[in-house]
Order: C-alpha cells, then sequence, then structure tokens
C-alpha cells in the first residue's frame, strides 16, 4: 500500500471520494426546507401572475394556491372532461378558455368552472356557456385554486373526441383562436360554479413536512459510495499483494523441485 502506484491511486479515490462527499452534502442541504410556506398560505388569494407565468410549471408548495384572476371566455371553447371526481363520485367537468385580461400578448388560462355526474347535463351546460359567451363577451373576475397539469392521456378507443384528464396541453388542442397564444401550464378551479352545475370539490392542499426524505436517501447512498472509493482501493492494493505471494511461493516450489 506504501508502493507509490498505490499512493497514486489512493490520491484518485480521495478525489472521487470527495466529489461524492460534496454531492451528499448538497443533498442535505435541500433536504431540509429552512423556510417554508407558513401554514394557511395556500388560503391567501393572491393574484395569479405573482404565483406563476405563462408557460411554467408551477412549483410545488404552490399548488393548490388561491388565486384570482380577470378575463374574458373564448366562445365555442367550453369542453366537458371526463373521469373528475366530487367527494368519491365520478362526473365531469365543464372547463372554459379564459382569454386573461391586462395582459401584454394573448395569455389563455384553462379553468374548471362546475361539476356533474350526468354527462348530458355537461354538455348541455357547455353549450349554454358557449352561447352566452357569444352573446355578451363580459369581463368576469374568477377565484380558485391553482393545480398542476394532469397530463395528456390516449383517448378512449370507443370515444376518441373524450378527454379524460385535466391537461391544458389537450384542451389546447380543440381551442379556438389560438395563433400567437401563450397558455398557462397549470389550470384553475372555480370557486363559483357557473352554468347551473355543482361546485368542485376542492379542498385545501395538506400542510407538508419541511424534510425531503427522498433527498436525505439520495446523501446517505453519496456517503456509501465514498465509502466504497476506500473500499476499491483497498481490494485492489489486496489482490495485487496476494498476486505476488503466489508467485513468490509458486517460483519456491519451482526452485525446490
Amino acid at each position: 500500500m506504501l508502493r507509490p502506484r498505490w499512493i497514486g491511486v489512493l490520491a484518485v479515490c480521495l478525489v472521487v471520494a470527495g466529489v461524492f462527499a460534496w454531492l451528499g452534502q448538497w443533498q442535505l442541504s435541500r433536504a431540509i426546507d429552512t423556510s417554508p410556506p407558513p401554514p394557511g398560505s395556500t388560503e391567501v388569494v393572491r393574484p395569479l401572475d405573482e404565483i406563476v407565468a405563462p408557460g411554467k410549471y408551477l412549483e410545488e408548495p404552490l399548488v393548490g394556491q388561491r388565486v384570482d384572476v380577470s378575463g374574458t371566455w373564448v366562445p365555442d371553447d367550453f369542453i366537458v372532461v371526463s373521469s373528475r371526481f366530487n367527494d368519491d363520485v365520478q362526473g365531469y367537468w365543464v372547463t372554459g378558455q379564459l382569454r386573461v385580461a391586462d395582459a401584454p400578448s394573448p395569455v389563455s388560462l384553462a379553468v374548471a368552472v362546475g361539476w356533474t355526474s350526468d354527462k348530458a347535463q355537461a354538455e348541455s351546460a357547455a353549450s349554454a356557456l358557449s352561447a352566452q359567451a357569444a352573446a355578451s363577451p363580459a369581463r368576469v373576475d374568477l377565484t380558485g385554486r391553482i393545480i398542476s397539469d394532469e397530463g395528456a392521456a390516449v383517448p378512449a378507443r370507443t370515444d376518441p373526441q373524450e378527454i379524460p384528464r385535466m391537461s391544458p396541453a389537450a384542451l389546447l388542442s380543440r381551442w379556438h383562436d389560438t395563433a400567437d397564444l401563450e397558455v398557462y401550464r397549470p389550470y384553475l378551479t372555480a370557486a363559483e360554479p357557473l352554468g347551473g352545475l355543482d361546485a368542485i370539490s376542492s379542498p385545501a392542499p395538506a400542510e407538508g413536512s419541511n424534510v425531503n426524505w427522498l433527498n436525505i436517501f439520495y446523501a446517505a447512498e453519496w456517503a456509501v459510495f465514498a465509502g466504497f472509493a476506500f473500499y476499491l482501493w483497498y481490494r485492489l492494493a489486496r489482490d495485487a499483494w496476494e498476486k505476488e505471494i503466489e508467485d513468490l511461493e509458486d517460483a519456491a516450489g519451482d526452485a525446490a523441485a
């Protein structure tokens, strides 16, 4: 182990272990949130543009934040989304494209405006809301919870036009007047239902822990990797030593013979 070759290998292992130790410290520094949002902060209504920008992902602590936003409905863009649950009862959401007011360029937000357990009622409400938006395109003020995009899903074979997940990206493919349009990635569940629908059950998010156990697990893994670097040096040096002993014993046996 004191030979220059193995001291050099040890130096390399020290560098590798140092990198692993730094990565473990980096994971630990992110495992504990030293400034978590105060309890109940999601229930304070804040302007939408203070929470998330168009095209950006919604940060985890802000999921479920109550926000307010103003805009106008785009006619013919009230669309039914299936597989929506209200207190364990399966049904449908009616969603609309809200063209956000006072934006420097066209920006839209997907809004779930109400729930019903009956598909026919959902489709009727969507048609009525579209007709109302076309007849009187007045500015509306909405309050609700901003929630992350669920992602698109493969349409059902029975109805390829059905949208089974609340995905602004999927809704965008069905919206009108989308030239040069920016879209919010998350969506809004309106606090007050429209079109004679039921209010969407959207309770306050549960207060999470300020400790990220997954990051702590990763930090422990990096510590194991750092220790393995030293074990690898020891194992390689020992294997080389054992091979030399075997060669010496073989040479001594040959000389005796």
